[in-house]
């Protein structure tokens, strides 16, 4: 199916996609990195997947149970309406994950239906065999390193590797089936139709309880309430971790390579997820992710000393350092978008603008949540010693682009937003730092970037030094407070990305052909670059025009509200899905056009 044609559960621990034809195609028990136990949407044949759906011709539709993240698949027939009804229970943020359940209620709502169910999980991306057997009622799946027990209302029947339930409901009647991991320190237990109501209540309740307490009341209430659904859907609480996105390789050209695993912790976009959960008044959000990078984000001596500075660009979710890239040739991927990849290399990359996202989401956290801790203030300081010391280095960049190091203007960018930053906490909190030397150099970026990231041919600031590529991370200039929203420079520039990058509102992030980026083939726009232009447009007072970006933008959501990372040339939605950028940055867009309009 479409990528777009999906939706999105998740406990805060784990998520799987749901189509709208009921079928999971995505699951990682029993956290995000884990390895599938459902993946047939990056191979029909071998990934598994659990199909339920009507047992004849019929229209569905999907939609999410108002203010939550529990998923209603509707399937109309000729003789009937039913419903599956998709959770996984969060009855609190606790640390306790013993109980890992998936839960899909299925209701006869007009006249009566015929369903049938295929259960066909497939371990560890495909790769591990697995026994089934029933006992006491119940399916068990059992692989080297998973079991999963299966639970129903229905009968269930067996059939080789997989397991099948024919079964007909009438009008106000229910069936559940209950997917659950166990183990040595978690039985079997079924899921009876008075427990599955109760669960569903109170998953209902926790959702509805989390999303009241968002402070945003603008015209775009529901899109930026669903926006900041799928952001808490993307952390494990465990550890307070924000992952970029639940899925891998999901491609960003179909048939091409860019094909990536998003499921661990960029510090650039976890760092931003926080200013957009800081914006709308989630500050537990904003907390526990301190608190990852307090717990986990620590200095690895052979690290530190090495050529990617004190900070890693990405952790796993447990604060792993060690995210070893590997394809998985068995799969076909997405449509044929081979190879499948697993890990990720560019854990190994320089991204110099990674210390300015983080400098300044802990400077937001303390203006608009806590004030930070005197061990936070220390680790601040060290961050920008480094960075006053290395901000010069050419690097891989934001795109992580694998064609080799440039001086990118983004990176330069960011430099000066961490040092700026911290010498703006310091001297509000009265906090011991040294200014002069923290002055000098963030005066040298700033003269640095002025000087030779202005391009006169162009006319507009450029990607890198001494080039006259465009690329639509400048658009972070004005945002960042680095230069003026009206000066004559920005503005030219603004205008110039305008009638190089931008496609009917859409935002491409540079040109591959322009500036190499090491991979073949190309791409489609990058959604958190066109809501960044909405924002730009907003802060240059042209709001006619950001305000009809930002509609059409909308435009391209999902039936759900949900982006991927990218939109194709017909719209379709690209990349890995949900997109944790995709979604922070349409927040803020929202935010600040709704503050401008009054």
């Amino acid at each position: 199916m479409p990528v777009a044609d999906h939706g999105l559960i998740g406990d805060l621990r784990s998520a799987a996609l749901v189509g709208t034809n009921g079928t999971i195609d995505w699951y990682c028990c029993t956290r995000f990195d884990a390895p599938s136990v459902f993946a047939s949407i990056l191979d029909a044949d071998r990934g598994g997947s659990f199909e339920l759906a009507a047992d004849l011709p019929a229209r569905t539709k999907q939609f999410y149970f108002p203010d939550t993240n529990v998923l209603i698949t509707r399937f109309f027939a000729e003789d009937g309406v039913g419903e599956i009804q998709d959770f996984m229970p969060v009855v609190d943020d606790s640390r306790e994950a013993d109980r890992h359940r998936l839960i899909r209620r299925v209701v006869c709502v007009r006249g009566s239906l015929p369903f049938r169910a295929r259960v066909a999980p497939r371990f560890d991306y495909g790769t591990q065999p697995h026994t089934v057997q029933a006992l006491g009622g119940q399916a068990i799946f059992e692989s080297p390193t998973l079991t999963l027990a299966l639970t129903s209302t229905v009968p269930l029947e067996i059939t080789g590797p997989d397991v099948w339930s024919l079964f007909k409901l009438h009008e106000g009647e229910s069936a559940v089936f209950a997917l659950d991991r166990v183990g040595e320190d978690v039985a079997p237990r079924f899921c009876p139709l008075t427990e599955a109501e109760h669960q569903f209540n109170a998953t209902v309740g926790y959702w509805r309880r989390w999303v009241s307490r968002s402070r945003y009341r603008g015209r775009w209430r529901e899109m930026v309430h669903r926006s900041a659904l799928t952001l808490k859907l993307l952390t494990y609480a465990p550890t307070g971790a924000i992952i970029a996105a639940p899925t891998t390789s999901l491609p960003e050209q179909i048939g091409g390579e860019r094909n990536w695993d998003y499921r661990f912790v960029w510090i650039r976009d976890a760092a931003f997820c926080v200013y957009a959960m800081l914006r709308l008044g989630f500050t537990d959000e904003a907390e526990a992710f301190m608190g990852y990078l307090s717990e986990h984000v620590r200095d690895d001596p052979s690290v530190a000393i090495g050529p990617t500075g004190p900070l890693q660009i990405m952790y796993g979710i447990d604060g792993r350092h060690e995210l070893p890239e590997r394809e998985l040739s068995h799969l076909e991927g997405y449509r044929g978008s081979a190879p499948v990849r697993i890990g990720n290399d560019a854990v190994n990359q320089l991204q110099l603008d990674i210390y300015g996202a983080l400098i300044d989401s802990l400077y937001l956290y303390d203006k608009w949540g806590r004030p930070i801790s005197s061990a936070h203030w220390d680790r601040i300081c060290e961050l920008v010693e480094w960075v006053c010391e290395h901000w010069d280095q050419p690097d891989e960049g934001v795109w992580e682009t694998r064609g080799g190091r440039k001086a990118f203007l983004y990176s330069r960018l960011m430099c000066w937003v961490a040092i700026e930053r911290a010498m703006r906490l310091a001297q509000h909190r009265g906090l011991p730092a040294d200014q002069v030397r923290w002055g000098q150099a963030r005066d040298a970026i700033y003269r640095r970037i002025m000087s030779r990231g202005w391009s006169e041919k162009r006319h507009a600031f450029v990607q890198y030094e001494g080039g006259d590529v465009l690329d639509a991370s400048v658009l972070m200039m004005p945002l960042a407070k680095f230069i003026s929203p009206i000066d004559p420079k920005w503005l030219a520039t603004l205008d110039a990305l305008g009638e190089d990058l931008v496609s009917d509102s859409l935002v491409y992030r540079y040109d591959p052909q322009a500036s190499p980026d090491g991979l073949r083939g190309e791409e489609g726009t990058f959604s958190i670059c066109s809501f960044w232009y909405v924002e730009a447009l907003t802060r240059a007072g042209r709001l006619d025009e950001a305000r009809l970006a930002f509609e059409k933008m909308l435009t391209y959501a999902n039936h759900l509200g949900l982006y991927a990372e990218e939109i194709g040339h017909t719209g379709e939605q690209r990349g890995n899905f949900p997109q944790a950028f995709t979604h922070l940055s349409l927040i803020s867009a929202a935010f600040n056009l709704d503050r401008a309009l009054g």
